[in-house]
């Protein structure tokens, strides 16, 4: 049984940073021909078994197993579980194995939302093989993207965008928990992240927690940037800022005393720190989100 739909976003529909442009799937038995037919030129294989789209795809092996291989990833198995991230302008070429066939899914969208994830390092090129757990969570929401559109009501568009992000992020929270969680330094940097989220007043220097975590500082900063994305000195900053956001907001407080409260040198010294970060001095920001 195949379903599926291959759409034209408009470019209010690109505008809101991710717009679907196909979403189906397919059940392939064994020995049967592949891809199944009715699917557009411009998305079929070539003779070489190669393919290069002008689209991103998310395309998920719910059950069977077969073969992979893109510019950027040697030619690997992959079985039930995985999600492929096909990317604009790399051939990438895959189908079942004829033995067992395959039931998969896939949804295809563009936008500079996705451009910016890519630019941003949160996928790459050569990391385009992830691996899900929750194996009916992952298939609901391609059916739920897929019934989205469908019925193709106003603001369709917009939500399937969303269940489009929402698959993305399980992709990167899968991967990031399976890369990190599962070794002494990531549950070391864990654990100094709530030291840093309960002490977001220095009252312990970056070193000092270093220190009684028993590792190295240098060494320490620089897996805590790998794993976090920012300095654990940034860490604490962001949270201060929170904290100060959360005062200007729900206190009266003047900025000195909120500034004493956060343990700045002085109210001058808060005001920058709080325009560095929000792009407005701290009593702009008061006046405009506490009316």
């Amino acid at each position: 049984m195949n379903h599926f739909k291959y759409l034209q976003p408009s470019a209010r529909d690109l505008s809101w940073g991710v717009a679907v442009t196909t979403i189906g799937w397919q059940y392939i038995e064994s020995n049967a021909p592949y891809p199944a037919n009715g699917h557009p030129d411009n998305h079929l294989f070539g003779s070489d078994g190669r393919r290069t789209l002008n689209e991103y795809q998310i395309v998920y092996i719910a059950r069977g197993r077969g073969v992979f291989e893109s510019a950027s990833y040697s030619r690997t198995t992959v079985e039930a579980g995985t999600l492929l991230l096909l990317f604009p302008g790399e051939w990438h070429s895959y189908r079942p194995d004829i033995e067992t066939g395959w039931e998969e899914y896939w949804v295809g969208f563009n936008g500079r939302g996705m451009d910016e994830l890519i630019k941003s390092g949160f996928f790459t090129f050569k990391q385009c093989i992830f691996h899900t757990s929750d194996y009916k969570g992952t298939s609901q929401i391609f059916n739920d993207i897929y019934n989205c559109l469908e019925q193709s009501a106003p603001g369709a568009a917009q939500y399937a965008s969303g269940l489009v992000q929402m698959l993305l992020g399980r992709i990167a929270y899968e991967n990031q928990n399976k890369t990190h969680c599962n070794s002494l330094t990531a549950r070391t940097i864990n654990q100094a992240k709530r030291m840093i989220t309960s002490d977001i007043y220095a009252e312990k220097s970056i070193e000092e927690i270093a220190e009684i975590l028993g590792i190295g500082y240098s060494y320490f900063r620089r897996e805590f940037r790998r794993i976090c994305g920012i300095p654990p000195g940034e860490y604490r900053q962001q949270h201060r800022l929170q904290r100060a956001k959360e005062l200007l907001i729900s206190s009266t407080d003047s900025i000195a005393q909120i500034a004493m409260e956060l343990k700045f040198d002085s109210a001058g010294e808060f005001s920058t720190f709080f325009r560095k970060r929000e792009g407005i001095p701290p009593l702009e920001y008061r006046k405009t989100y506490n009316l």
